[in-house]
């Protein structure tokens, strides 16, 4: 198994009041306090979404806005309820592209960094109004939902900053704190959300997948009301310390979609 160490960007466990920013990140609040950590390759492991939070699949990808490739929606849509036996799977939010810093593109096109710090996309209580608000009408009632990232590299391999992601099993509720993301465009604050930051733990176990290709995709839930399943998995791009001086940066794109079960 390929063992690799580097520095993991953990929110210091008694910080309060923490708030980023989609876009204008030099009015954010975020104390950090990094650690090195050791970051398996999940390549050589057998992970589930039921397991561990996440697992690696493929993507079928189509051309989308700014001539950039993004996942098929009603493919992914699909993918997810056969891996999860959902009964419906909506996409909740346009695809985001993103870039690593040596990109000309990072930056340039809305919320297109890559999140340097660890994180949850939302908290519990967010994703439950998302899970309501989202609902497909031809189910008025379910009984349980849950929250997915699909995300997918569109550069080649190796990745300069790829994404590391934290086994649900792992981290536990006091991990986690409520910080406030906000939304922002051209000097504007839009709206803002709570989500979770990651204080650090020597329980967590990171995991990164090796030489991801065009077509590949990580899948990784965010949130689950079912208390018997993984809850969520945290993640962050981190830099790759086997990457080759002159690697193109990394570029990537993710599909946000909710699951529901009757």
């Amino acid at each position: 198994m390929t063992l690799i160490s580097s520095t993991i960007a953990y929110v210091a466990r008694d910080a309060t009041d923490t708030l980023y920013r989609a876009n204008d990140t030099t009015r954010d609040r975020v104390d950090l306090a990094p650690k090195a950590m050791p970051i398996s390759d999940g390549r050589a492991q057998k992970s589930t979404l039921y397991c561990n939070g996440y697992q690696i699949v493929s993507c079928v990808m189509t051309p989308g806005a700014h001539g950039l490739l993004e996942p098929d929606r009603d493919s992914a849509c699909a993918l997810i309820a056969r891996l999860t036996g959902a009964d419906s799977v909506v996409a909740s939010a346009p695809p985001v592209h993103r870039f690593a810093e040596r990109s000309e593109r990072s930056g340039q096109l809305d919320n297109s960094r890559p999140a340097r710090f660890a994180h949850v996309d939302v908290s519990s209580a967010v994703a439950e109004r998302f899970s309501q608000r989202s609902c497909p009408q031809d189910l008025p009632a379910y009984r349980h939902s849950a929250h997915y990232n699909l995300w997918c590299v569109t550069s080649p391999p190796p990745q300069d900053v790829p994404l590391a992601l934290c086994d649900a099993r792992s981290v536990t509720d006091a991990d986690l704190l409520p910080a406030k993301a906000v939304f922002d465009r051209d000097g504007e604050d839009l709206w803002s959300m709570e989500s979770y930051v990651l204080a650090h733990s020597p329980r967590h176990q990171w995991v990164w997948f090796s030489d991801m290709a065009p077509g590949e995709a990580l899948l990784f839930k965010t949130y689950d009301s079912r208390p018997d399943r993984a809850r969520c998995v945290p993640h962050v791009a981190f830099d790759n310390p086997l990457a080759p001086p002159g690697t193109p940066p990394r570029s990537s794109v993710e599909l946000r979609a909710i699951a529901y079960w009757r």
